[in-house]
């Protein structure tokens, strides 16, 4: 079965869904989009979703095309005309189409697109054995909480792990951690779970807020501050997250093993966390 996008108002299959070449997300990237996990049909954390989306919006000073409760129906239709229980649901909107010139044309409607593909997430081999990580200095824009389409500097670095077989670019700014190329990430060290605050130079991811929101909960001694390059690179644990990497341990970091080049126990009891809030939360019906 052919699958099923949203394209300014009408849903299609993906292979007759074209936007033209002077769309400006097409020209300048300039737009923002949203990518939504699904869990047995239902939408985790819609709201906390449209949320961001708004304030990307509002950063970039594109008016939000929908309400809360439009964009709430879109999404629930676009789940319900794909296949498979547990979806990612991509959303895009861009300036609109004009002519090409850097200012905002005016009078200009956003184009507005919207796809789902399966979920899929770490096999269990790979949350048992960890990953490997490369680490570069991050030369982005100074705007990372804005999810921007805007993503060549995320693609080169993610690149950069790639070209050796690893999952992920772990990046540095001015001797700070601030995030990866697609994922947040945790640091444990001496039983401690260090993360860098929310600030503009990190995505502020869904899944970085359940992770916290597990730790504090069952207690785990957090603190949200800016951690350094020498604490990452001396880290007894080190976690990468996204909606699809969940709860991912890193155990390799530039060739050298993280603590004993194994799943830390923090991370460990973690995951398991992680996969009961899933089922306990993430699944409930709509």
């Amino acid at each position: 079965m052919s699958e099923i996008v949203y394209l300014n108002g009408k849903f299609l299959p993906i292979e007759e869904a074209h936007v033209p070449v002077l769309d400006r997300g097409f020209i300048f990237g300039d737009g923002v989009y949203e990518v939504i996990p699904v869990y047995s049909k239902h939408p985790f954390r819609l709201a906390e979703h449209l949320r961001r989306l708004q304030y990307s919006l509002d950063k970039v000073r594109i008016s939000d095309p929908f309400s809360e409760t439009e964009w709430t129906q879109l999404v629930a239709d676009i789940v319900g005309r794909n296949a498979g229980e547990d979806q990612s649901v991509y959303l895009q909107v861009t300036r609109g189409v004009a002519k090409r010139d850097h200012a905002f044309p005016k009078g200009v409607k956003p184009t507005v697109f919207m796809m789902s593909n399966p979920l899929v997430t770490p096999a269990p081999a790979l949350v048992e054995s960890g990953v490997a990580c490369i680490s570069a200095q991050d030369y982005r824009w100074l705007n990372c909480d804005i999810k921007s389409v805007s993503l060549l500097g995320n693609c080169l670095l993610r690149q950069l792990s790639a070209d050796v077989g690893a999952t992920e670019t772990i990046l540095f700014r001015d001797g700070q951690l601030t995030e990866a190329s697609a994922s947040n990430v945790f640091v444990v060290r001496d039983g401690v779970l260090l993360t860098p605050p929310k600030d503009h130079l990190v995505l502020p991811g869904i899944t970085y807020d359940v992770v916290l929101e597990i730790a504090r909960a069952r207690e785990f001694q957090v603190e949200v501050r800016a951690v350094s390059e020498a604490e990452v690179r001396n880290a007894d644990e080190i976690w990468v997250t996204s909606s699809t990497k969940e709860v991912l341990a890193v155990t390799m970091l530039d060739g050298k093993p993280v603590g004993d080049g194994k799943p830390g126990p923090l991370f460990r009891r973690m995951h398991a966390l992680y996969q009961q809030f899933k089922q306990d939360h993430m699944r409930k019906a709509a």
